[in-house]
């Protein structure tokens, strides 16, 4: 009679958490009674809430209360595992997600988690393993494409992270994260105007994300014409800009033409003094512009 009494309570809870809402499927579930909130799906429930707000310790003492009050559960334990993983403890996270995968093998949550954690020790090979299992089950799923693109980043292929971001956000037009992650790859590629569309698209698909707004205005800035001349480094890295301008140094030197070189050399050592002082500069302009 009770569990009937209040269901509609859960059901506004989860409809809130699958909205983005947070904070108010925390209200929802603060109003049932201290009896009922001790059932292992309010703890879930809580626990979902509190990791969408990176309340990282709550979640995870959410999760295990909710383990003790219902036992051994995949998603209780991808809940401890992810919440103890964002705060460091990877040895207990990684418990927590074996424990998981021992239930649930093929469950998706738990092996992308469990995939990150991976990345995170230097072990790609056993995250691609993981993600290519995750992806053998729902390979459209949001969490898959976000995983499958951190670990083209750290293998270093950031085309391929664009690649995917790119089909990420054809599944999933109105994902928010999806842009960003477009927005993240393309800024890594030093294409700024996709980068700032990515990520313009993202704070709008969720204006509440600080992290999305704040990149966001960084991409903006990276679009003035007084940075047009840095796009080499951001297109190409410092350190590639750097060989590519020594090489064009020594090479003019060594075709007998000393007279460009030095010029080729003042116009470097310009162009570094440039990139030095003028972003800076200009971001402090720019935001008190903008406010």
């Amino acid at each position: 009679m009770t569990e009937h009494v209040h269901a509609p309570a859960l059901l506004r809870a989860h409809a809130l958490l699958s909205a983005d809402r947070p904070a108010e499927a925390l209200r929802e579930l603060a109003v049932l009674t201290e009896a009922d909130a001790m059932s292992a799906i309010v703890f879930e429930l809580r626990a979902a809430a509190l990791l969408q707000l990176e309340r990282w310790a709550e979640a995870g003492d959410a999760a295990r209360a909710g383990l003790a009050a219902g036992g051994p559960d995949p998603d209780l334990l991808c809940q401890l595992g992810l919440a103890e993983y964002r705060q460091g403890r990877h040895e207990t996270a990684e418990r927590a997600l074996l424990d998981g995968l021992a239930l649930a093998p093929e469950d998706v949550s738990l092996l992308c988690v469990y995939a990150r954690l991976c990345l995170e020790h230097r072990q790609p090979d056993k995250a691609r393993r993981l993600v290519e299992l995750a992806a053998a089950q729902e390979p459209d799923s949001p969490m898959v494409f976000s995983t499958r693109v951190q670990l083209a980043h750290a293998s270093g292929d950031d085309a391929l992270a664009q690649r995917i971001s790119r089909e990420f956000v054809a599944a999933h037009p109105d994902n928010a994260q999806a842009h960003a992650l477009l927005g993240g790859t393309s800024a890594a590629r030093g294409q700024v105007r996709s980068a700032y569309s990515g990520l313009r698209q993202a704070v709008a698909n969720d204006p509440a994300d600080r992290d999305y707004a704040q990149a966001a205005h960084e991409a903006r800035i990276a679009l003035h014409p007084l940075l047009l001349p840095l796009r080499p480094f951001a297109r190409f890295g410092a350190v590639k800009t750097w060989i590519a301008a020594i090489l064009v140094i020594y090479g003019l030197r060594a075709l007998g033409l000393p007279t460009l070189a030095a010029v080729a050399g003042l116009a470097w050592f310009a162009l570094c003094v440039y990139s030095w002082v003028v972003p800076p500069l200009l971001r402090r302009w720019l935001r008190r512009r903008w406010r």
